[in-house]
């Protein structure tokens, strides 16, 4: 990751991404079905990126887990929250920080989407395609 991003600039772009999750239409409901405390789920979510991009050990917690056991979380959800994360990185950061840490999101977003898609075949043949 980019040497100059911050942890100052962590919290900017949650603050502004959280704003633009609530509004969403898609989004919106789903996190709002579980999170009733803004600021304390932003803080948890902050130390989740301090630790992945700077190697903080203030996170503690199972992405996966907690994604899976939500219920509601479907697959195509990931698309929408990566093409916010993606605005706001590009509206919020310089271009080289933006795309390095987009790069950091797909991958952990592709772990956690076929997480969802594992979780929810099970009991059937593998999905080979979505």
């Amino acid at each position: 990751m980019t040497q100059s991003l911050t942890p100052a600039d962590v919290d900017r772009v949650l603050q502004r991404f959280y704003g633009d999750v609530r509004a969403d239409p898609l989004l919106g409901p789903v996190f709002a079905s579980h999170v009733t405390d803004w600021d304390t789920h932003i803080a948890k979510i902050a130390a989740f990126w301090r630790n992945a991009i700077f190697k903080e050990r203030g996170y503690s917690g199972n992405p996966m887990q907690v994604h899976m056991a939500a219920g509601n979380i479907e697959p195509h959800h990931f698309d929408r929250w990566l093409e916010l994360f993606d605005a706001t990185l590009v509206a919020t950061l310089p271009a080289d920080m933006a795309a390095a840490w987009s790069r950091l999101a797909h991958r952990i977003g592709r772990g956690l989407r076929s997480g969802i898609l594992l979780q929810r075949n099970q009991n059937g043949p593998p999905i080979l395609t979505d």
